[in-house]
């Protein structure tokens, strides 16, 4: 699967295939996916990954781009009832109405966009696990801390680095370090589904401004009252704010502070 701003790239450019089907197993075996299971693969690319999947899951969605790549798992999967191979842009086909799992290693081009997708739609995927590049992945799970990306995610969403990869794992070796990421949704997200586009206002311009000065949303006694009566420790000088520290202050904006 290829893709860089809407235009088409060599492959060789957006994806580094994992070939070794050891190595594919053994993380399977770190997942949670099993025989009942719907699981949807973006790039499926010459299908090492996808023949794995059809035997440990009931149902494989695979998506594949480029023409030829799909024209060979067509071939390569011929006999497979449960595989549904889609040559569209996953970025712009809707996901599946029931329970699903995501299993894929993305193209890093469009990472951003893919997290996006599959965390902002209707009905995300109740776990989630991508091949893709550490730095993404340590901004997306707010290690060692928290970014804004990693802020919006955290009310619906853990997420966690499971695995590390060598370079020659991949055909054609990439020229960074790559990771496992698991993203699963919160059984009862930390939000309320309503509060979603306040809660990104607010950590949007909170991130971007601060809490403190000309644009903070809140005083500094509504942000040091907040923290106290919540029991949670004060801001630290150094500016860094803790999860649990954003979502208090949140809820205390929604009550005091929202215009």
């Amino acid at each position: 699967m290829s893709r860089n701003h809407g235009q088409s790239v060599p492959i060789s450019f957006s994806q580094n295939f994992l070939t070794s089907q050891k190595t594919i197993e053994r993380l399977l075996k770190l997942t949670n996916i099993c025989n009942n299971d719907l699981v949807v693969e973006i790039g499926a690319g010459k299908g090492h990954i996808t023949k794995v999947l059809l035997h440990k899951s009931s149902q494989v969605i695979a998506f594949e781009i480029d023409a030829k790549l799909y024209a060979s798992l067509r071939n390569k999967f011929a006999d497979h009832q449960n595989l549904k191979l889609i040559n569209r842009d996953f970025l712009r086909t809707n996901l599946p109405q029931t329970e699903y799992k995501v299993f894929s290693n993305i193209p890093f081009a469009i990472t951003t966009d893919i997290i996006r997708k599959l965390t902002q739609d209707n009905n995300p995927p109740c776990e989630t696990w991508l091949v893709l590049e550490k730095g993404a992945a340590k901004r997306l799970s707010g290690k060692p801390g928290d970014t804004l990306q990693s802020l919006l995610l955290k009310p619906f969403f853990d997420s966690n680095i499971i695995y590390h990869f060598r370079r020659e794992d991949f055909h054609p070796a990439p020229r960074v370090d790559v990771v496992l990421l698991h993203i699963s949704k919160k059984a009862v997200p930390d939000i309320l589904p309503a509060e979603k586009k306040a809660y990104c206002d607010f950590i949007t311009q909170g991130f971007k401004y601060g809490l403190s000065g000309k644009k903070s949303l809140l005083t500094k006694r509504q942000i040091s009252t907040a923290l106290r009566l919540a029991k949670l420790n004060p801001l630290s000088p150094g500016g860094e704010v803790m999860y649990v520290q954003w979502l208090c202050l949140f809820r205390c904006w929604l009550k005091y502070g929202l215009r």
